[in-house]
This record gives structure tokens, C-alpha cells and sequence, in this order.
């Protein structure tokens, strides 16, 4: 799934910012919440990326499992309008042509990390072994 944020010129996975002394678990479940106006069961920590932040510092971005289309994902999404205008799935196959490049790379590399039962560090999109 990808979103449509309000504030940003290219679509993104759901989620957002930790608060002050919040887990990333906690983070997701709230963003998710908050975003979308469901709660679905959030899986396994799939990756953790490094990214470059010039303007507010560098960033470490927790990726989990959403699970998959079809499966236990919700029915009934409400987007927030003061976060999110829009959303659609798409295969993994056309990612690169959807969004900007680290995160193209972000998402192939965790579909990878799902299907080998993994968890990658990434930096930049890219997986450091």
C-alpha cells in the first residue's frame, strides 16, 4: 500500500514520527491508526534503514509487516485529510515507476526480508549484509 500524503510530492508507505519516549511498535500502531482510521495487525519488524536527513538530521526508519492484500487487512479504511489524500496497492514489480527511488529500494528490500523470513539493515534503501 501506498499513500498519498498532503504534505509531500511523491506516495509513501503509512506510518510517520516517533513521539518523545514512544516505541516503534507503539509508533506504527498509532501512524497507522491516526493515517488510515484502523488498527490491522501490524507483524514482525521486517527492516530497519538509515536514511540521509540533511534538513533535520539523519533518520533510522523501522519497516514491519502490514500483512498482505486480501488477507487480514482491513476493510473499511478512512484516510485523515490533514495527513493522507489518497491511497492504492500496487505490485511490487512496477514500485520503482510509483515513488522515489529510497523508497523503491526501502520496499524491495523488505518484500525480500518477507519472503526469506528476515530482518535486513538497510542504508539508503540499500541492504548492508
Amino acid at each position: 500500500m501506498l499513500v498519498v500524503p498532503s504534505d509531500r510530492d511523491h506516495l509513501e508507505i503509512p506510518g510517520g514520527m516517533t513521539e518523545h519516549g514512544e516505541t516503534p511498535t507503539r509508533a506504527v500502531v498509532r501512524e497507522v491508526r491516526e493515517e488510515l482510521g484502523t488498527a490491522p495487525p501490524i507483524g514482525r519488524l521486517l527492516a530497519v534503514d538509515w536514511a540521509p536527513a540533511p534538513s533535520q538530521g539523519d533518520e533510522q526508519l523501522f519497516v514491519f509487516d502490514g500483512g498482505e492484500p486480501g488477507g487480514e487487512r482491513p476493510t473499511r479504511i478512512v484516510l485523515d485529510p490533514a495527513e493522507l489524500t489518497g491511497y492504492a496497492f500496487h505490485d511490487v514489480a512496477s514500485i520503482a515507476a510509483a515513488t522515489v527511488p529510497r523508497l523503491a529500494r526501502r520496499i524491495t528490500q523488505t518484500v525480500r526480508a518477507r519472503e526469506e523470513g528476515a530482518t535486513l539493515y538497510l542504508e539508503n534503501g540499500e541492504h548492508v549484509p
